[in-house]
């Protein structure tokens, strides 16, 4: 009580202080206290992830409701800096070839909502969003092994209203003379809404317009929770459900935390999802079956070749699994490839292994695009995949055996693109059943 009581009182001098001006002191914090705001003691919804699915499902929350004030929303990101979060550090595409309806349809209202952003996004008297859209097709390669599926898959998304066309090796050729099609039986490639923008820019929106909704935020990390099934398992059996009544927000750089009393709690850690409940305090009982989400990293590299494909260069997937794109206009390009499931890097870090390009990625991306034999690299970063280990497929919904528990993960690489769909989903679930 003491310290709580210390905290109040160091938070109402704050709020007493001057406000900040050329040459004042305005800018004074009590000394030893956290940077940022606090988070708050209690909150209707917390968001635990402050990427760009989290501040869409914090969006739509408040832009759902229908009166403004009416449900405290908090989001709370442990990295405010998002120097390693998987949004900013995605290649940035979105398409509509997918082997799944419901993945489709995320796809299709995602282009939709990205070619009306500031519609949605938008906030006034600050300056229209320019998400950086480059339209240009995903192009997917298949062997022969692999040409039946990809036809089938394709079929399937023009029923669902993408359109996609389907390419044999010699229109292949006509449409992309820079390209080695040796090994191509059939391609796909999309004639619309698909393309690469930046990922800065959307979270930003996202983030400045919950924000002037009313949406509350901090930095720091969740690292415990109490349930109602803590007082019932004493000396009993764990039971089948249980209610999250508190989480625990330990700060950035500070020993304290802070209990928020709250009704609904939306998981959105992206690639540590998995790990969420296991923190202290839920019932391991409860945590059957886990999520099936992992941290993956991988590595994007970008190089430059004057003689490359040029402003002709779609999104290329190759059959051998690396891809690349262009990158602006100046002649270069950025890429990548998953390895291996037996040589999965270590992600407890970012680091790059450097010898990857050049003996994995380069023979690929030469054999496919010749000019590529003479490319120049040039950079390259790490970033994590909330990897669905169960079908790599997003996981958006109700926990079963936490009652105001809810997910949104797992999207194993396309998180982005279905963001502002499956943010929406989640809002509509929450809010209308």
């Amino acid at each position: 009580e003491l310290g709580q009581s210390l905290e109040r009182l160091g938070q109402t001098l704050k709020d007493q202080m001057p406000a900040l001006r050329p040459g004042g002191w305005g800018n004074w914090t009590p000394p030893g206290g956290p940077a940022g705001p606090r988070p708050p003691e209690e909150a209707d919804v917390v968001v635990v992830g402050g990427g760009v699915l989290g501040w869409s499902v914090a969006y739509w929350l408040k832009a759902l409701e229908g009166q403004r004030h009416g449900m405290k929303v908090l989001v709370v990101e442990r990295d405010p800096t998002y120097s390693q979060a998987s949004t900013v550090l995605s290649a940035g595409g979105i398409r509509q070839q997918f082997s799944l309806p419901e993945n489709i349809r995320m796809s299709r209202f995602s282009a939709a909502f990205l070619r009306s952003i500031n519609e949605y996004l938008g906030v006034p008297n600050e300056p229209p969003i320019d998400i950086q859209f480059q339209p240009s097709g995903y192009l997917f390669l298949a062997t022969t092994e692999a040409a039946a599926r990809l036809e089938a898959t394709v079929q399937l998304q023009r029923e669902e209203g993408a359109q996609v066309a389907l390419l044999s090796p010699t229109q292949l050729k006509e449409k992309f003379p820079w390209m080695d099609t040796e090994g191509v039986a059939v391609a796909s490639y999309g004639l619309e809404d698909e393309g690469w923008f930046d990922p800065w820019t959307l979270l930003n929106a996202f983030r400045r317009k919950a924000t002037s909704l009313g949406v509350h935020s901090c930095s720091g990390e969740v690292r415990g929770f109490v349930t109602s099934a803590r007082d019932l398992t004493q000396g009993g059996p764990s039971p089948a459900s249980a209610r999250i009544k508190y989480i625990h927000i330990h700060m950035r750089d500070s020993l304290e935390y802070q209990p928020v009393a709250c009704a609904i709690v939306v998981n959105t850690a992206g690639a540590w999802a998995g790990k969420l409940l296991e923190e202290a305090g839920v019932p391991k009982g409860l945590l059957q079956p886990p999520l099936p989400i992992q941290p993956r990293k991988r590595y994007l590299f970008s190089w430059h070749c004057p003689d490359g494909p040029g402003l002709s260069c779609p999104f290329v997937i190759d059959t051998s699994g690396a891809y690349f794109r262009r990158d602006g206009i100046a002649g270069n390009y950025i890429g990548g490839m998953s390895p291996p499931e037996d040589e999965e890097p270590d992600p407890s870090d970012l680091s790059v292994d450097h010898e990857f390009f050049p003996e994995r990625l380069w023979p690929l991306l030469a054999r496919r695009v010749p000019a590529f034999a003479a490319l120049r690299p040039r950079g390259s970063w790490a970033g994590y995949y909330d990897y669905n280990c169960f079908d790599q497929n997003g996981v958006l919904g109700p926990h079963p055996r936490l009652e105001n528990f809810f997910v949104a993960a797992g999207f194993s690489g396309h998180g982005l693109q279905h963001a502002p769909a499956a943010g929406r989903a989640l809002a509509e679930l929450l809010l209308r059943g």
